[in-house]
């Protein structure tokens, strides 16, 4: 933040709404480029609150998240506090477990803890001399024309400070984003899906895991399905996701458990019948939305990221990665325009908003996946088919899970290139299995073989069927 003739510019105030996980990963990246950074958060200090509101989902990181945490320092402590998952553990009906890695030897997403994870993140922002953290403050009110905010807080009181850069990590439900819906030529869209979610808790069994902890366990039963990811204290959040009308016809502590034994039988034991019926009317189902918009900037002024720009449902486990890609992204075009706000925010639009469409379209098509799919034959010959075409050409074929996931390849061109690589594999089979039966065709005409050795006579037959009969 240096004058060019050599004396100090004043710092921009950038101002950061929403202290949550994407919130605390932004004050971090515009600290260590010298920014005065402000975060306003709505809620206490989650480090000292007593119980921590909002979303406890389990969340899974990988290579993007990763990536943006390493940008600031953040890796290895995250990393060292998560809980690599190697494979997917399918569960079925009778019991029996199948694994499907999710890519080749030694890839691994990680379970984290999100309560845990915002406090590091807000504890590393706090390192910064630059930056302050500011809770109890729900915004009321912003000028993008001036960057005035005003703030409420709790006791009454109101705050007002001027920001040259207001970005707004505030959520699904963003109070940022309010302003855009109130100007032209700003699309915006949310879906609720038909399926809510709720959560149960498998506790350790004798100090350890009830189940392998390398692993998401998931229970897929077509309509719905239920997942199981592993947590430091060897426990496993269990979370069921179910359309609504299912929930409400469970209404009695019998009804659950006769839900469970039909469709999760193998889980009863490891969860406990008396926390199944008690924990299961805890909370109702929850709702999930996926929330699309453009563009995610006004003037020079404003920009919003993380679920404020593009909450997605969580089936693909990238709408924590995507969120801190987005920070990432950003800093990369600050840098490319050299922290020019009026060049670097629509380019920021420009280039994100494909991204981050594609995902939450993948996030809806992945439920699908993962609750009916995976109980499928033919998917699971195309997973063993585009792995062994991964393996013999890994730059040509690179499956859809493996760009989301373990790369930075930007999400609309995975989609893109996925859509290419189906209907080039898809073809392939197509000529092959044509092939072998025209070259199986073939070879009978050549060589037909004596077909009184294949032909039982018929009396022979007969009396076999008479004796079957009366045996």
């Amino acid at each position: 933040m240096e004058d060019p003739t050599g004396g100090s510019s004043k710092k921009k105030v950038v101002a950061v709404v929403g202290g949550g996980l994407v919130g605390a990963l932004n004050a971090c990246f515009f600290a260590k480029r010298g920014f005065d950074v402000r975060v306003f958060e709505t809620r206490e200090d989650i480090r000292q609150a007593k119980v921590v509101k909002g979303r406890s989902i389990n969340l899974a990181l990988s290579h993007r998240g990763r990536q943006a945490l390493k940008h600031v320092g953040m890796e290895d402590k995250i990393v060292s506090q998560g809980i690599p998952m190697h494979a997917r553990m399918i569960h079925s009906l009778s019991g029996k477990q199948t694994s499907i890695p999710y890519g080749k030897k030694g890839q691994y997403i990680l379970s984290v803890d999100r309560a845990n994870l915002n406090k590091e993140l807000l504890t590393e922002a706090e390192t910064y001399p630059n930056t302050k953290l500011n809770f109890d403050h729900k915004l009321q009110d912003w000028s993008a024309e001036t960057g005035l905010m005003t703030f409420a807080r709790s006791d009454g009181s109101k705050e007002q400070i001027k920001a040259d850069l207001i970005v707004g990590c505030d959520g699904a439900f963003s109070a940022v984003r309010k302003q855009f819906l109130r100007r032209s030529r700003f699309n915006y869209s949310q879906t609720y899906i038909p399926h809510g979610y709720m959560e149960l808790t498998m506790p350790p069994i004798n100090g350890e895991f009830a189940m392998k902890p390398d692993y998401l366990h998931i229970w897929p039963r077509n309509t719905f399905m239920m997942i199981a990811l592993p947590n430091l204290d060897k426990t496993f959040t269990c979370t069921l996701f179910m359309p609504f009308d299912n929930f409400e016809k469970i209404t009695t502590g019998d009804e659950v458990i006769e839900f469970f034994q039909k469709y999760f039988s193998d889980a009863i034991p490891l969860i406990g019948a008396d926390a199944l019926k008690r924990d299961f009317f805890r909370l109702p189902g929850q709702a999930m939305v996926s929330v699309k918009c453009t563009p995610y900037h006004i003037g020079d002024k404003c920009v919003i990221m993380g679920d404020a720009a593009h909450a997605v449902v969580p089936f693909y486990g990238q709408g924590m990665n995507a969120g801190f890609e987005d920070c990432i992204v950003f800093d990369e075009i600050l840098d490319q325009f050299n922290e020019d706000f009026s060049a670097v925010l629509p380019e920021y639009t420009r280039v994100r908003v494909p991204d981050d469409h594609a995902i939450a379209d993948l996030a809806m098509y992945n439920y699908i996946e993962m609750r009916a799919h995976v109980n499928s034959r033919w998917f699971l010959f195309r997973k063993h088919v585009d792995n062994l075409l991964h393996f013999l050409v890994p730059k040509t074929i690179i499956p859809l899970y493996t760009m989301v996931t373990f790369t930075r390849t930007r999400y609309h061109e995975a989609v893109e290139r996925w859509q290419w690589q189906n209907k080039v594999i898809n073809r392939v089979l197509l000529f092959s299995a044509t092939g072998a039966v025209l070259g199986g065709s073939y070879l009978l005409i050549k060589n037909p073989p004596d077909i009184t050795k294949l032909i039982i006579p018929a009396e022979k037959m007969w009396n076999r069927l008479l004796a079957l009969r009366t045996a």
